[in-house]
């Protein structure tokens, strides 16, 4: 098997997130097959990026997809990143993501 993969660690993140926006940073990395820390960094990048948005839930966070947003490639703007997590999630995942899509 290839030790390569299609989607970087911050899609399968957000992948993550998009499945369980309730998952601990220890339930991600481990999903994702990376350190506790490197998850740290990527919801950090993610939400610096204004993809997610933290919200505190006890001790716990919780995280909001910002699904309206376009994809962060430089030669396009479209699709919204909701509709990308649609296509890898499977359908009924944009119900958990916020942001409103374009029509």
């Amino acid at each position: 098997m290839a030790n390569w993969s299609f989607l970087t660690n911050h899609a399968r993140v957000l992948l993550c997130i998009a499945h369980d926006p309730g998952a601990r940073l220890r339930d991600i990395a481990a999903s994702v097959g990376i350190t506790e820390r490197s998850a740290f960094g990527i919801v950090t990048d993610l939400a610096e990026a204004g993809y997610v948005v933290k919200q505190k839930d006890g001790r716990r966070n919780r995280y909001q997809i910002q699904a309206h947003l376009p994809l962060p490639e430089p030669a396009s703007q479209e699709p919204a990143i909701g509709d990308v997590l649609d296509l890898l999630a499977g359908v009924g995942a944009g119900q958990q993501l916020t942001g409103t899509r374009p029509a």
